[in-house]
């Protein structure tokens, strides 16, 4: 049980001094820190302007502290005040527009830096366009010495289609012309034969037709 109130103990007194109200010395050089509340105490230590001392106890006219390296006495109220000096502030804010400052030439260079990858972005961009462009009309150029080719086959396809029409009209005209020739020859040999024929009946029937010639022999 006590050592349960012990534990107990610590942890609220922990406590507290995590949640310690804090002071700063003020303006002055230096203050000196008392082990009791009087100059006739001891000095335990002293403290420069704008130290920060965690507030341990009040009293009237000095308030017991905790020191930076966890020395504890009493300083004088009229050395002490709730809000940072105005070195502390100054120093402070010279800190904090350093950092701004920092910030800031960190943004500009990161600034410079996007400005000249967009810039350079843009020309790969530009160059990828012009390549793009370059192999377009390239391939518009293949594609057109590629169809020559395939134009001259059916042209050649076509020429030998109309060749074959003109082989077989050929083929037609000299059946016909032979047709006609045979029939040439047919006519003039039965010209021919009848001219013959004709001689030879003519031959045949011409003597008949001639006068006879009286016989000699008749008159005596």
């Amino acid at each position: 049980m006590t050592r349960k109130f012990l534990v107990l103990l610590c942890l609220v007194l922990f406590a507290s001094a995590a949640q310690a109200e804090s002071v700063y010395v003020v303006d002055k050089l230096i203050i000196t820190m008392r082990s009791g509340q009087g100059n006739q105490y001891q000095i335990v230590r002293t403290w420069p302007s704008g130290t920060r001392l965690d507030v341990l106890e009040t009293a009237e006219q000095y308030t017991r502290v905790r020191g930076p390296d966890n020395t504890e006495g009493w300083v004088l109220n009229q050395y002490i005040q709730s809000q940072p000096t105005a070195k502390i502030l100054l120093d402070a804010a010279q800190s904090k527009l350093a950092k701004l400052e920092a910030e800031n030439a960190k943004l500009k260079k990161e600034t410079g830096s996007t400005s000249e990858t967009n810039s350079a972005l843009s020309k790969e961009l530009n160059d990828l366009q012009g390549k793009y462009k370059k192999q377009e009309n390239e391939l518009t150029r293949l594609r057109s010495v590629a169809a020559k080719p395939l134009k001259l086959d059916n042209e050649n396809q076509q020429l030998k289609k109309d060749n074959l029409k003109l082989e077989n009209e050929r083929e037609l005209l000299r059946q016909e012309n032979q047709v006609l020739q045979d029939s040439s020859d047919r006519d003039w040999f039965i010209n021919g034969a009848l001219v013959i024929i004709a001689g030879i009946v003519i031959g045949l029937i011409a003597p008949r037709l001639r006068p006879r010639k009286k016989s000699s022999w008749g008159s005596l």
